[in-house]
């Protein structure tokens, strides 16, 4: 990874907070308290004058009646009153509008509402004045470099800019929605270049806001060459670590000293930019990139009062980045452990299978659901479908410890299904992390008549469906019991048996397909039982599929696992099984 260069390791960012206002806020600003009715409890001495009011006149009078204003001096209709809609949503919210002085005359003010804490049970809000062009005493002040927004607007950028990135662990979302805060109200251009895990620089945005819409550059993205070691150069700088830089077409005119000298000439010429700043994107413990506004030519050249902003940008677009990266690795492992855990379907002669798990839309990408396949040793087919209590990675591994257990037990043991299952129960709260499970244990034999013949036990699980190729659906109740770890030391399970018909299909789920936290489990078996007889015709792949996307939009809050394995036989064959 790129090293960082001396000097330029970030600094906790100080965002002053006003003080909870007993009285009147002692700050050097123009501050009114408003309660939650509206009315103005207190103002100070900055507010009175930049107001034209005294406090009499202010206290104890609806702030929006008394103050706000059209531009012609109207009162203003308080369904187009932004600080309303800020005082009902309790958020910060900032604008500029026209508010009436005592005098009868108006003034135009920006203004900043925020929800303050009381010694009351209640939330006032406070809103802070300021003259657009004028410090909050009304005397001139010598002017500053222009900055891209007014610190008001930066304010409520960089909170925006928090929130956005926040709520997303998608790296190229958070990167889509910064340039979509930032272009154009800030830059027309917006350049972002990644490092990646490799040490290679990818440049990934080169975006352009042109007639009201977002355009992008793919033809200027893609790889760039290696981060030179000590060129001086911004964009190498940058992507070093080092302090934002302002930069301008002359800057790359010169004799190239790198390939991303040569890739950033062609990125001016090619875009039109006549001045930019470029920022290092940098996170907890590394230079994760760079960020480059860039402004055309009918806008006023960036200038250094816009590189605070743009490392304010960076520093929240790092953080964001670092969450994101951190999360896709943890799934990445996640999911590797899910691939080693189901295991492959066997190949059983006439006989179809197919299975699929889909994870928790907002966990770790596994859990405790599974299901299992096997031929044991006495030439019958094992089928199981589990859940062990959670799911998260706990879950999963004991999820791995029973289902081995199982298999052992099952090979080793010529025992009917509740024998074996009553083995397992017996010794898994001794031999593995498991607190309690659902199981459903089979075994399918094909007859000397060429029939299939299935024999199962239920240990608290969801019973099986049968579905016949005609379209009839039953549930498979019969052999039921309790979960696994509930009595281990309890009664001998109860085995039941019945004859498969040909062509028909055995679906084996866990609970997470038929129930949810908005839906009883009894209307989701209903809704199994109508959808699955419905695909009775449907190739068993298909039906599968088909199957999980009809229930799974149903179950689009569901925080659960789903595993799911189906069998289906084939006509009858009087061919006995060992011809």
């Amino acid at each position: 990874m790129p090293k960082i260069e001396p000097g330029v390791a970030d600094v906790p960012v100080s965002v002053p907070r006003p003080a909870p206002p007993a009285g009147t806020p002692d700050i050097e600003a123009a501050v009114c308290v408003v309660d939650e009715s509206g009315t103005i409890t207190s103002a100070n001495a900055l507010a009175q004058r930049l107001l034209g009011r005294n406090a009499a006149d202010l206290v104890g009078r609806n702030a929006h009646q008394l103050l706000h204003r059209d531009q012609h001096g109207q009162p203003l209709a308080r369904s187009r009153c932004r600080m309303i809609e800020a005082f009902l949503a309790r958020k910060a919210q900032a604008g500029v509008g026209w508010f009436e002085r005592g005098d009868g005359s108006l003034v135009h003010l920006a203004w900043l509402v925020a929800p303050c804490a009381c010694a009351s049970d209640h939330t006032d809000t406070m809103v802070v004045f300021t003259d657009p062009d004028r410090g909050p005493d009304l005397t001139e002040r010598p002017p500053a470099p222009s900055s891209a927004l007014p610190e008001l607007e930066r304010l409520e950028l960089l909170a925006e800019t928090t929130t956005q990135l926040t709520s997303t662990l998608d790296s190229d979302e958070a990167l889509r929605r910064l340039v979509r805060l930032v272009v154009p109200r800030i830059a027309d251009w917006a350049v972002v270049d990644l490092i990646t895990e490799h040490d290679e620089v990818e440049r990934v945005i080169v975006v352009h806001h042109e007639e009201g819409a977002f355009v992008a550059r793919e033809d200027l993205q893609g790889p760039m060459p290696p981060v030179p070691e000590d060129s001086p150069m911004p964009l190498s700088r940058a992507l070093r670590g080092a302090a934002s830089t302002l930069v301008t077409p002359e800057t790359y005119h010169g004799p190239p000293d790198s390939g991303i000298a040569i890739e950033q000439r062609r990125l001016f010429e090619a875009t039109g930019m006549d001045s930019a700043a470029i920022a290092p994107i940098r996170g907890v413990r590394d230079v994760l990139g760079a960020l480059t506004l860039g402004r055309s030519g009918h806008r006023e050249p960036l200038t250094a009062a816009d590189l605070s902003l743009l490392e304010d940008l960076t520093r929240r677009t790092g953080l964001a980045l670092d969450n994101a990266r951190l999360y896709q690795r943890q799934r990445k492992v996640a999911e590797t452990m899910q691939r080693h855990l189901l295991p492959q379907l066997p190949s059983v002669p006439g006989l179809q299978m197919a299975a699929r798990y889909l994870p928790a839309p907002d966990d770790s990408q596994v859990g405790g659901d599974w299901y299992d396949a096997f031929t044991v040793a006495d030439g019958t087919t094992a089928v199981a479908i589990g859940d062990v209590v959670g799911h998260d990675l706990d879950a999963a591994a004991g999820m791995a410890q029973a289902r081995s257990m199982l298999r052992a037990y099952a090979w080793t043991r010529h025992e009917p299904p509740s024998a074996i299952v009553h083995r397992l129960d017996g010794s898994l709260t001794h031999l593995t992390s498991v607190p309690m499970a659902t199981l459903v244990f089979g075994k399918v034999k094909r007859t000397a008549a060429g029939t299939w013949h299935l024999t199962w036990t239920n240990a608290g699980h969801p019973p099986p469906l049968l579905i016949t190729h005609d379209g009839q659906a039953r549930y498979l109740t019969d052999g039921h019991g309790l979960l696994l770890g509930a009595s281990p030391a309890g009664p001998a399970r109860d085995d039941a048996s019945i004859m498969l018909p040909p062509r028909s299909t055995l679906v084996l789920y866990t609970d997470g397909l038929v129930e949810t936290r908005d839906r009883p489990i009894d209307v989701g078996l209903e809704q199994l039982s109508r959808h699955a007889a419905s695909l009775a015709h449907r190739p068993l792949a298909a039906f599968t599929d088909l199957l999980l996307e009809r229930l799974r939009p149903i179950s689009e809050r569901n925080d659960d696992d789903i595993a799911i394995l189906t069998l289906r036989t084939p006509e009858q064959d009087a061919t006995p099984p060992d011809a």
